[in-house]
C-alpha cells in the first residue's frame, strides 16, 4: 500500500472516530444541563436502534449500487446538518432526540463502509489495518482533549465545555469536513454489485445455525448482557464525573482510549497464555473491578480509584468485545466469516445495547429526587448494581463455557 493511501486512510479513521467521540463523551452532561436529568439515556439508545438499522442500508443497498467514499461523503455530510441542529431543538426533547437518531442513522453505516473502504486498498489486512485502525482510537482521544482544553477557551469563566452545545457543534463540523474529504479517497467500486444479499445474511441466521453449541450461545448470552453494564458506563460516567466535580470531563475519559491502545498491543501475549475462556473472563472481571471502584470511590470521591476504574477500559474492551471478534473469526468457516461478525455486531451494538441504554436509563431514574442530581451517596449505591450484574454473568459464563480455543 502506497505512503500517500496510508495517510489518506489514517485520516479517515481519524475523523471517523473524532466525530464520534465529540459528542458521545459530551451528550448526558449538555442534556442534563438543559433540563433532560431524566432523558440522557435516549441518545445512546439511538446509537443502538441505528447499529441495528446500518448493516441492512449497507448490505441491501450502498453495498451493491454505490462507490463507497461517495455514500460515506453523502451520509457525513448529511449527518453534520443533524448535528448542527440538535442544539436549537433543546426546548423540545422529542425533537432533540429525534434529530440525534436521525443523526445516528446516517453515522452508523459509515463504520463499516469506512472499514470496507480501507480493507480494499490492503493487500495484508490483518498486519495492515490495525496500523490504520489505530488512528480512530487517537481521533476519539484529540475530541475528548479538545473539548477539555480547547473548547474551554470560547465559554465563559467556571462553564464546563460539556454544559454548552459547543461539543455539537464541533462534531458537526467534523462530520462535515469528513464528508468534503471523503470525496478524495481512492474509488471503491460497490463490493456486492451483482451479488445476492437478504436480510437473512445480513442478519446472521446461516452463521448462528452452523455455529450452534452450547458454549457459542452461552457466548452471545453473555455478550448481549454485558453491554448493559456497558451502557451504564457509556452513559453515566460523564455524569458521575460532573457529579464528582472533576473539570475536564472529556479528557479525563480519554484515559479508557489510551488503556485502549495499550492492551490491544498486549492482546497478542495474553492470548496465548490464556486462550478465549479467560480472556473473556478477565474483560468480564474488569467490568465488576471497575464498578466496585467508583462504588467504594464514590462518598469521597477517592480521584485513584476512579481514574483507575476509567484505565479499566482497555481490558473490559479489549478482553471481551475483540476477543469475542477472534471467537467468532475462529469458530466460522471462509463461507460465513462475514455473517458471523455481522451477527456479532447486531448481538451487541445493536440489540444488546438498545436493551442496555433502556436498562441503564430505568436504573437511573429510579435514583433522581425532584429532578435533582445524585448525591454521592446514591452513586455509591448505584455503582454496586451494574457491579453485581457484571458479577453475575461473569459466574454464568465460567460455570456454562467449556469450549478451548487459543
Amino acid at each position: 500500500m502506497r505512503a500517500q493511501v496510508r495517510f489518506q486512510l489514517s485520516v479517515m479513521m481519524f475523523l471517523e472516530f473524532f466525530v464520534w467521540g465529540a459528542w458521545y463523551s459530551a451528550i448526558a452532561v449538555y442534556m442534563s444541563s438543559n433540563g433532560m436529568k431524566s432523558l440522557t439515556h435516549w441518545p445512546f439508545t439511538a446509537n443502538a436502534i441505528a447499529a441495528i438499522v446500518a448493516p441492512f442500508f449497507v448490505g441491501l443497498i450502498a453495498d451493491r449500487y454505490f462507490a463507497t467514499q461517495k455514500v460515506l461523503g453523502t451520509l457525513h455530510i448529511l449527518g453534520a446538518l443533524f448535528m448542527f441542529i440538535t442544539p436549537s431543538l433543546t426546548g423540545s426533547p422529542v425533537l432533540f432526540i429525534l434529530s440525534l437518531l436521525a443523526y445516528n442513522i446516517c453515522y452508523m453505516p459509515t463504520m463499516s463502509l469506512a472499514n470496507t473502504l480501507a480493507f480494499h486498498q490492503m493487500t495484508q489486512q490483518e498486519k495492515q489495518f490495525p496500523a490504520i485502525r489505530v488512528f480512530g482510537t487517537i481521533g476519539w482521544i484529540a475530541a475528548g482533549l479538545t473539548i477539555s482544553f480547547i473548547l474551554v477557551s470560547f465559554v465563559p469563566r467556571d462553564t464546563q465545555p460539556e454544559t454548552t452545545p459547543l461539543p455539537l457543534y464541533l462534531a458537526a463540523a467534523g462530520s462535515l469536513l469528513l464528508g468534503l474529504y471523503s470525496f478524495t479517497l481512492p474509488h471503491t467500486p460497490p463490493p456486492a454489485a451483482g451479488k445476492k444479499v437478504s436480510a437473512r445474511t445480513i442478519i446472521g441466521v446461516d452463521a448462528f445455525k452452523k455455529l450452534g453449541s452450547r458454549s457459542f450461545y452461552v457466548f452471545l448470552v453473555s455478550s448481549l448482557l454485558i453491554c448493559i453494564p456497558l451502557a451504564v458506563y457509556y452513559n453515566y460516567t460523564q455524569l458521575f464525573l460532573e457529579n464528582s466535580q472533576f473539570r475536564n470531563i472529556a479528557a479525563t475519559q480519554t484515559i479508557g482510549q489510551a488503556s485502549e491502545m495499550i492492551f490491544m498491543l498486549l492482546m497478542p501475549l495474553f492470548f496465548r497464555r490464556l486462550g478465549v475462556k479467560w480472556m473473556l473472563a478477565v474483560g468480564m472481571l474488569a467490568w465488576v473491578i471497575r464498578y466496585g471502584l467508583f462504588a467504594v470511590a464514590a462518598p469521597e470521591t477517592v480521584t485513584w480509584m476512579i481514574m483507575t476504574g476509567i484505565a479499566l477500559h482497555g481490558i473490559c474492551y479489549d478482553f471481551f468485545f475483540v476477543t469475542g471478534q477472534i471467537y467468532m473469526d475462529k469458530k466460522a468457516g471462509v463461507e460465513i466469516r462475514a455473517q458471523a461478525q455481522g451477527l456479532i455486531v447486531l448481538v451487541t451494538y445493536g440489540i444488546g445495547m438498545l436493551i442496555g441504554t433502556q436498562v441503564a436509563g430505568k436504573l437511573y431514574n429510579s435514583f433522581l429526587q425532584d429532578g435533582a442530581a445524585l448525591s454521592l451517596l446514591q452513586w455509591q449505591y448505584f455503582w454496586w448494581i451494574p457491579a453485581s450484574f457484571a458479577g453475575g454473568i461473569l459466574l454464568f459464563f465460567v460455570a456454562a463455557f467449556n469450549e478451548k480455543i487459543r
